[in-house]
């Protein structure tokens, strides 16, 4: 399964690459979630992009806003937690050094110190404005830029790495996890049936990792093709609504098969699908009548060797 890929953060470059337009109201919708749901992921690079942008509209004001806001939250949340890890590392170190050796005093100063220095590393990452890979890797869970076919027109639009499609319970998130990725023997399955042929999209993608069991233990892999290109990943996307109407979700799932051999000798059993360019608006405007067409496509498919490596 891919459970991580290096992706198109900047929205920017679907449009100057693919005369796509930008659907402004669902990336203000975006980072205004978060902002109030601040669990919620967005990748650094795709942040950065809309913070270098002049605030040349309101949507994008409000993005900014959004941005500004979210930050000097997280930024307080976490400067008050290391406050209180400090304390708590002082405290132990009090007592420790008091020679009153005690469990709790050892446990709190073993956790503590590890805690400050995640907390002190959070912090670091919030304030960088340098960008690096991975500051455009995304995880289950994490929102991208995803490419779809709406109004006569290529549209990019942030969505969920992990689908829900429509009518399925909010539950089904943690009931089914791996949702992330949809196998292509399995597109016409009760799941993914309501979306294949009928909502297709792309992520763009330049790398992909996976979990690899190994003697020594689970490794992570990073896949790259060679020569080195952006693919666009063939996904599957929804628009899923709450019963009562106050809830939407966009989320989307890459598409998965068989791995070549490479990737097979490197220890996984699956990979994406890379479509080639000149299938892109065929894919991205299916006939659910034509399914054969879109196996097709599937078939058809972008084949480099991938070149794999450890993982950073």
């Amino acid at each position: 399964m891919c459970y991580s890929a290096q992706i198109w953060a900047d929205y920017r470059k679907y449009v100057r690459v693919f005369g796509a337009v930008m659907d402004i109201r669902e990336f203000v919708d975006t980072f205004w979630h978060r902002r109030e749901e601040m669990t919620l992921k967005l990748p650094k690079a795709l942040e950065a992009a809309f913070e270098s942008e002049p605030a040349y509209s309101e949507e994008l004001r409000k993005i900014q806003q959004a941005i500004a806001e979210y930050k000097a939250e997280r930024t307080s949340n976490l400067e008050q937690q290391l406050f209180k890890q400090v304390k708590r590392r002082a405290d132990a170190e009090r007592v420790l050094a008091s020679g009153k050796v005690t469990k709790k005093a050892q446990e709190d100063l073993r956790i503590s110190t590890s805690k400050i220095d995640q907390l002190k590393g959070w912090l670091n990452d919030l304030r960088r404005t340098e960008l690096t890979d991975e500051d455009s890797r995304i995880f289950p869970g994490h929102y991208a830029p995803v490419m779809v076919w709406e109004d006569g027109q290529r549209v990019v639009k942030p969505m969920r790495y992990q689908c829900r499609p429509p009518g399925k319970p909010a539950f089904y998130d943690t009931k089914y996890p791996g949702t992330y990725n949809a196998r292509r023997d399995n597109l016409e399955g009760e799941f993914w049936k309501p979306l294949f042929g009928c909502s297709h999209g792309v992520m763009l993608a330049s790398a992909f990792y996976e979990n690899v069991s190994r003697p020594e233990g689970n490794v992570v892999l990073e896949f790259r093709p060679r020569p080195q290109h952006d693919m666009l990943v063939a996904c599957l996307w929804s628009r899923w609504v709450s019963p009562d109407g106050k809830e939407e979700l966009l989320s989307f799932a890459a598409i998965t098969d068989e791995p070549p051999e490479e990737v097979a000798a490197a220890g996984h059993d699956r990979c994406i699908i890379p479509i080639k360019p000149e299938h892109l608006d065929a894919w991205l405007q299916p006939d659910a009548a034509n399914l054969k067409e879109q196996y097709a496509i599937l078939d058809d498919r972008e084949r480099p060797y991938y070149e794999h490596r450890l993982a950073a």
